[in-house]
């Protein structure tokens, strides 16, 4: 097993781990604490972050059987830590009087173009001979 795949795989089960965890924790902690509109954002984040937990299994299980570049994991890496992150300290900024973190929507999308270029870099490689 080569290294990109090793690391794919494991970084791709823990964030998915997270991501149910993170679920459970939204629905039954926070849920009836929140407005609808950050219970919805706290949703988006674990979604996103389940999504992108599945694209880097999916890209370990093709970087087994055709040699793909690192920047795609480390893309992907990068920008769901950073979507869902922003995200999820928005929601939990949002439960104090001084909702001091709301700031961070000016990050979010920096790590929603991350995401987009690991996309695009995935298909090309993959398709690529």
């Amino acid at each position: 097993m080569n290294s990109l795949t090793r690391k794919s795989i494991t970084t791709g089960a823990l964030l998915g781990a997270l991501a149910v965890a993170l679920g459970a924790f939204g629905t039954h902690g926070l849920q009836p604490r929140l407005e609808l509109h950050y219970f919805e954002v706290f949703e988006t984040a674990v979604r996103y972050q389940m999504y992108h937990a599945i694209a880097l299994i999916m890209l370990g299980l093709v970087s087994a059987i055709k040699p793909l570049p690192n920047i795609i994991y480390t893309l992907f890496l990068f920008g769901v830590v950073v979507f869902s992150a922003t995200l999820y300290g928005i929601v939990i900024s949002s439960l104090t009087s001084q909702n001091s973190w709301k700031l961070l929507g000016a990050i979010t999308p920096i790590g929603g173009a991350s995401l987009i270029l690991a996309w695009s870099l995935f298909a090309y490689h993959s398709y690529k001979k």
